[in-house]
């Protein structure tokens, strides 16, 4: 998973959905985690840019990428709601 260089991510209730890029920018995964599984795994994964809706849980959860060594990207709603 060296090669990943951007997650992309989205909030849903009860799960967390996530979009991986390749450096070359070609896709790369799309999976679906729940929440005990979310801070493991990317805890997993090497320092990359992490993208996310700009909410409430977003400035927790980027603090705690942070720690993780990755590069947060808070986006805001106005931004997101054409792509949903």
């Amino acid at each position: 998973m060296d090669e990943i260089s951007i997650v992309g991510m989205t909030w849903q209730s009860r799960s967390y959905r996530f979009m991986a890029l390749r450096r070359t920018g070609a896709w790369f995964f799309c999976r679906k985690l729940s929440r005990p599984q979310f801070a493991k795994f990317m805890g997993a994964l090497p320092p990359c840019i992490v993208a996310m809706e700009d909410c409430g849980t977003a400035h927790y959860w980027g603090r705690e990428f942070a720690r993780l060594g990755h590069d947060i990207r808070l986006v805001p709603p106005v931004y997101v709601k054409p792509f949903v």
